[in-house]
């Protein structure tokens, strides 16, 4: 990019536009990286130099940056006509969506309901199963229970069920009431392999155990991340509780909302994470790698039970929620255009070389100083800084070694967002063997310039 324009750009960045999730006065004295172009795994700056998207541009992009595929969707949809509206109106491609959505997610899923992002489609299943209980009958069951450390979206019901203070506490004013329940966090886990998996799994399950013996009838449903919490601190859970908690919420009738915004569509190494426990919820939630992270959509699925609590002669049973851009027939060509891809090229199966090469990296950085509770999911992959390692003694806080590595990573060639001082990738399904081993080099040679 020219040196002028880029100049003028950035200026105009500082000047008008107030970015998420940032401290903009961070920015008052430095720039945003201006990013001109993106091909594959690799995102280039206005001064041509090219980085790794470790994190797939916030856990959403799939097939790498600027796929044909998905380009070509995109065209073809538009020749046709671009947007109309999804109430009294309808298109092939939000149809055939729909139909593929229901074909892949876990069994017992047989209606799909559109949205914008991850955030509605959490709003949608919170408002889903509460409309539920009231039509059923069951007017008394109008709380959610959410887990310490999940988050779930920035919009106020899906903050009310958020467990992360730093993003939530604030608002609580504005919220309604939940249960927090604590989460199964790997990394508490007093003895390694399956037996630690159990004990986590265990404690855990007790506390939702008692809540449901106590207030069962009063809680509408529980929502969980399955197998993985990420903005809580990329918090890896076992198998074991997700199906100790599917027995429990179906035991006491309590819906299970299963948030796959993030872990949907092959990021965890199957389709979707529920299946690593072999789950089905009530409710499940989709976003981001619908669209292989090109188009804002999202869908909320839910059993054929809540949807005829619906159907009825009934007007006021109708379900009144709806968003002015529900169910694009461009996004939905493109989602569609992402779900061929994993069928006629394999994607799952080719990202297992990938998912192994990830694995002996992770070995490589877990021998180094400050690196502990090193953990993978598939292409997730975290570990956490210390001070002393050993000890588990944290850096002080002012030293920010979160903010540090992520101005590492960029000298590195490398686009990363640590999350505190938890180190993470986020890798789409088109990365090689070789791109994880050189990401992996690069994250160590940024290391040593932090930590030394």
């Amino acid at each position: 990019m020219e040196k002028n324009l880029k100049r003028e750009l950035l200026d105009k960045d500082r000047a008008y536009v107030w970015h998420p999730f940032t401290q903009m006065k961070d920015y008052a004295n430095r720039d945003h990286v201006l990013i001109e172009k993106a091909e594959g795994l690799f995102l280039y700056d206005a001064d041509g130099r090219r980085y790794y998207d470790t994190v797939s541009s916030w856990w959403c992009n799939l097939h790498g940056h600027g796929h044909p595929r998905i380009k070509a969707a995109i065209r073809d949809q538009l020749d046709a006509f671009d947007h109309v509206m999804f109430s009294g109106l309808t298109h092939a491609p939000g149809i055939e969506l729909a139909e593929q959505l229901v074909r892949l997610t876990p069994e017992g899923l047989t209606r799909v309901f559109y949205s914008d992002n991850g955030s509605t489609a959490v709003e949608v299943a919170l408002k889903m199963s509460f409309q539920y209980w009231q039509h059923t009958g069951r007017t008394e069951k109008t709380t959610f229970a959410y887990l310490d450390g999940s988050y779930h979206g920035d919009t106020l019901g899906a903050v009310s069920v958020g467990g992360v203070d730093r993003y939530h506490a604030l608002f609580r004013p504005l919220l309604f009431h939940g249960h927090r329940l604590p989460a199964p966090d790997l990394r508490q886990a007093r003895t390694a392999g399956a037996d630690g998996e159990r004990e986590v799994a265990a404690r855990a399950l007790a506390a939702v155990r008692e809540l449901f013996e106590q207030k069962g009838d009063t809680i509408a449903g529980l929502i969980v991340e399955p197998m993985l919490q990420g903005a809580g601190g990329m918090i890896m859970t076992p198998s074991a509780y997700l199906q100790g908690v599917r027995e429990l919420c179906s035991r006491y009738g309590v819906h299970l909302i299963a948030d796959e915004v993030a872990t949907g569509f092959g990021r965890t190494g199957v389709m979707f994470a529920c299946e690593h426990a072999g789950v089905s919820p009530d409710i499940l939630c989709l976003s981001k790698g619908l669209t292989a992270g090109v188009m804002p959509l999202a869908a909320t699925l839910c059993r054929e039970e809540l949807y005829a609590a619906f159907y009825d002669d009934d007007a006021a049973k109708t379900f009144f929620h709806g968003h002015s851009f529900t169910g694009n027939p461009v996004a939905c060509a493109v989602a569609l255009a992402s779900l061929r891809l994993f069928e006629e090229e394999r994607v799952l199966e080719r990202a297992q070389a990938t998912i192994a090469a990830l694995a002996d990296a992770l070995r490589g950085l877990a021998r180094l100083p400050h690196v502990a509770h090193v953990r993978q999911l598939g292409l997730v992959a975290a570990f956490d800084l210390y001070l002393d390692a050993e000890r588990r003694q944290p850096f002080p806080p002012e030293r920010r070694i979160g903010a540090a590595m992520y101005e590492a990573g960029f000298e590195e060639g490398l686009i990363l967002r640590p999350l505190g001082d938890t180190l993470y990738y986020w890798l789409p399904l088109c990365a090689k063997p070789d791109d994880v081993r050189d990401i992996a080099a690069r994250t160590e040679r940024a290391l040593r310039r932090v930590l030394s």
